[in-house]
């Protein structure tokens, strides 16, 4: 105990010594900061710079994946959007974004940017020409997703890049439902691309994570706003992240085949109204999707019939949960009015096409037999 009790004293005496030597200006702060004991500390090594090594290891394997000069990692997905756009967002200056975006995106923009003085138009639609109908003198960001969050709905990269460089416009895509193993849209023309790397990078539902990458220009300057943001990730979830991506390409792949797979079965029964996944031919831009992706991915939505209820046939499932997560190895359910997209008023969910009893559904590596399985226990159980 007297033991224990000195080592205490002798670590206290030792850090109001620092302390004492801080504040008469004979050391950095960043000694006070970080475990290493360098008076000499090279300010860009603090952690908080998001440049410990195996950040910057990590950074270098997503910007490869993206087919990109450079990248960063975040301590989350929104961190990286609103990192992403604010870096090119001053007060007077304009951005458009797509009709469909996930709803914490959409809930940045509306409660944040007038507070910033950024002016902003959603698209009427997700096609080429809405979006330039959108652009005024003082537009500088084209903001898109594709496929989105939850509908499926799939943007044309080539054509937002084209609009965008004969304007003079820098293009963004939060590109985290397709994952770099099913699209690489800088290899489109898209300038910068976005992930919540809490999803398909990540894929175990154990980490919160986000990621930019784009050309060493333009991420110098996300990294200028990014280090006083402090949006860092540590070094464990670092870690972490690093794993998991290690098996991204096995997984996502799993991922596709089961979720082209229950696209087909779901839309062949008669208790669903409608299935939302670009990989069916009836999916109204399922070419786009086979120009521009490698494989459709393992997200998918699906509307029950009006005389079913979707919050019975969640309960009801069994092996496949209710979850906010997606992306997992495990297959997930969720109703987007009450979790993704809840910030948004009925009206503009209604405006989008997300209804009340929409279910997005994200596929797991499980045996496709033992899902389908599920889902037909699930709606025989709920059935009136």
């Amino acid at each position: 105990m007297n033991s224990n009790k000195k080592g205490l004293n002798t670590i206290c005496t030792h850090v109001g010594e620092l302390e004492d030597k801080q504040h008469r200006g004979a050391i950095s702060p960043l000694y006070m900061s970080t475990s290493y004991a360098y008076e000499d500390v090279d300010v860009k090594r603090y952690p908080r710079y998001f440049n410990t090594p195996n950040q910057e290891g990590l950074c270098k394997k997503v910007a490869a994946l993206e087919h990109a000069e450079s990248a960063l990692i975040f301590g989350s997905g929104m961190a990286a959007v609103s990192t992403a756009l604010l870096a090119f967002l001053n007060a007077g200056d304009h951005v458009v974004l797509q009709q469909t975006l996930y709803g914490g995106t959409y809930n940045l923009i509306n409660e944040e940017f007038t507070k910033f003085g950024i002016e902003y138009s959603f698209t009427d639609g997700w096609q080429a020409d809405a979006f330039e109908a959108q652009i005024k003198e003082n537009t500088k960001v084209i903001y898109i997703e594709t496929p989105s969050n939850p509908l499926l709905t799939i943007t044309d990269l080539e054509a937002i890049a084209k609009i965008a460089k004969k304007h003079g416009l820098v293009t963004m895509i939060d590109n985290t439902f397709a994952s770099p193993v099913n699209q690489n849209p800088i290899d489109f023309g898209i300038d910068i691309v976005i992930h919540s790397a809490t999803k398909y990078m990540g894929g175990h539902s154990d980490i919160c994570a986000g990621a930019v990458a784009s050309t060493t220009e333009y991420m110098d300057r996300i990294f200028q706003l990014a280090k006083n943001f402090g949006g860092s990730l540590s070094d464990y979830t670092v870690w972490l992240l690093e794993r998991s991506i290690k098996t991204m390409g096995i997984r996502v792949r799993a991922q596709n085949e089961n979720a082209l797979a229950m696209a087909h079965f779901l839309d062949g029964l008669i208790q669903i109204e409608k299935v939302y996944y670009p990989g069916l031919p009836s999916h109204p831009e399922h070419e786009l999707a086979k120009k521009q992706m490698k494989g459709f991915g393992g997200m998918l939505s699906f509307e029950l019939n009006s005389d079913l209820d979707a919050s019975l046939f969640q309960k009801a499932l069994s092996l496949i949960k209710p979850s906010m997560s997606l992306a997992g190895v495990e297959s997930t359910v969720i109703s987007p009015t009450k979790t993704s997209h809840a910030l948004m008023s009925a009206e503009v969910r209604a405006e989008q096409g997300i209804a009340d009893g929409l279910i997005r559904f994200s596929v797991g590596i499980e045996e496709v037999e033992d899902l389908k399985q599920d889902i037909l226990q699930a709606l025989e159980s709920i059935k009136q």
